[in-house]
């Protein structure tokens, strides 16, 4: 007899200004199964590889027209070397990491209710009020297409491959907001049935 378990991951993203509350998106992501899967092998293997170790961000994903009509590229989930369309920073949220220098607000914890069939993964990133450096002023761009105008942000195994993708309306990150990212990836069993071999 196997034991067959079908197990699948899904993900849901959340930016906000923790500040004001003021949410800029809140949708669900999309999985690089291929990438998952090695990293979630590579985890249970204990082989120190294929853990979450960075949430980079991008501006590549979108194209406003003078309208502002926003046309959306398809996410980046097919093939082991995928990566976001422009990848312009990147932030260390592994908590264990020696490279994390807010490991207090830049974390990873394992959520799990006891006799439930799925656990998640929360990822909590927070791009303070100076960071990145070279970021403009005030959040009143009149282009979509600066450097820190997000459109696009993904999580990173610490070999650089990309495991999520999701893509949103452009937000613009600037001196004068704070914005926060939460994450959350579960992992959920689907079924155990029992078949021959």
């Amino acid at each position: 007899m196997l034991d067959k378990q079908n197990t699948i991951a899904q993900g849901h993203v959340k930016i906000w200004n923790p500040e004001t509350g003021q949410i800029f998106v809140d949708k669900n992501n999309a999985i690089h199964y291929e990438n998952m899967s090695e990293a979630l092998a590579q985890s249970i293997a204990n082989k120190g590889i294929g853990f979450i170790n960075q949430m980079a961000f991008g501006n590549g994903a979108t194209a406003v027209d003078s309208t502002g009509v926003i046309t959306y590229l398809p996410t980046n989930t097919f093939g082991q070397s995928a990566s976001l369309y422009n990848q312009t920073y990147a932030k260390v949220v592994d908590n264990t990491s020696a490279l994390n220098i807010d490991p207090a607000r830049n974390f990873i914890e394992i959520r799990h209710t006891p006799g439930t069939i799925y656990s998640d993964i929360f990822v909590s990133c927070l791009l303070d009020y100076t960071e990145p450096t070279g970021q403009q002023a005030f959040d009143n761009s009149a282009t979509m297409n600066g450097t820190y105008v997000f459109d696009e942000l993904g999580l990173l195994s610490e070999s650089g491959r990309l495991l999520t993708h999701v893509i949103f309306h452009p937000v613009q990150k600037a001196l004068n907001r704070l914005i926060q990212i939460d994450y959350t990836i579960r992992i959920q069993s689907l079924t155990n049935l029992s078949t021959n071999l």
